[in-house]
């Protein structure tokens, strides 16, 4: 088998376990959803942003929220392959674990595309006009931060016995990582010992992007937001290459 196949063959195969797998789309979806009408609309009566309402102020915010949490959650499949000794079955094969490394990243990106898609098609709904170009720039994003994630879910995963430990660890990494991204608030009159935290979080580059993007109010330009993303995607990649080539089953 060449990597190339083997590339294919992981990719494929978490496109399958995703498709399977409905109640994931529906769970994934939920929640940006119970953000965007219950807490968006409720905060939304009394407060206006930036001459904005409140819930189109924050709606790259929960999309940059869909990804963050599909992308690292995504690692907890390597902790169940794990366990029925799929991923002994696919180390022993004539594959290098960077293949399969990127085969996970692959899959796992396409699932958060793929749930990303079904909340973006909210956006009309609280204003958001699209054009080809604006998806474009849109949708580049998505695929950089989410690779990135993906990473991230995946390195933790490598490490994890069970499923139990993985959740608690990756909970300390997501509900941080969102909350100090500037999905809920700006970013541009912060306190001095909130502005260096929000400033290390990758995903409030992300959040800027498509903020930029879908409803014209950025704070860095969309330039420096996706240099700064591809260089934390690029960063996750060597890592987790170097985390999978030393994982032990």
């Amino acid at each position: 088998m060449s990597e190339l196949s083997g590339l294919q063959a992981m990719w494929l195969r978490e496109i399958k376990v995703f498709t399977r797998e409905r109640s994931r789309i529906v769970s994934s979806i939920f929640t940006p959803i119970l953000w965007l009408f219950v807490f968006g609309g409720g905060l939304g009566s009394s407060i206006a942003i930036k001459g904005l309402s409140y819930q189109t102020f924050i709606y790259p915010g929960i999309v940059c929220m869909s990804i963050l949490f599909t992308s690292v959650f995504f690692g907890v499949y390597i902790v169940w392959d794990r366990k029925i000794d799929f991923l002994k079955e696919v180390l022993v094969a004539p594959l290098s674990r960077t293949t399969i490394f990127l085969g996970k990243v692959l899959g796992g990106t396409t699932d958060s595309l793929v749930q990303t898609t079904i909340v973006l098609m909210l956006g009309p709904v609280f204003g958001i006009g699209y054009s080809i170009h604006i998806l474009a720039k849109a949708y580049l994003v998505i695929l950089v931060l989410a690779i990135g994630l993906v990473s991230v879910g995946l390195i933790i995963g490598s490490f994890m016995e069970s499923p139990e430990g993985f959740g608690m660890i990756v909970s300390f990494v997501v509900f941080p990582l969102f909350f100090l991204s500037g999905a809920l608030f700006p970013t541009d009159n912060l306190p001095g010992w909130l502005s260096p935290l929000v400033l290390i979080d990758p995903v409030s580059y992300g959040v800027d992007a498509l903020r930029g993007t879908l409803i014209g109010v950025s704070r860095f330009s969309y330039l420096y937001n996706i240099s700064i993303l591809l260089l934390f995607s690029m960063s996750m990649v060597f890592i987790g290459t170097r985390a999978f080539s030393r994982m032990k089953i």
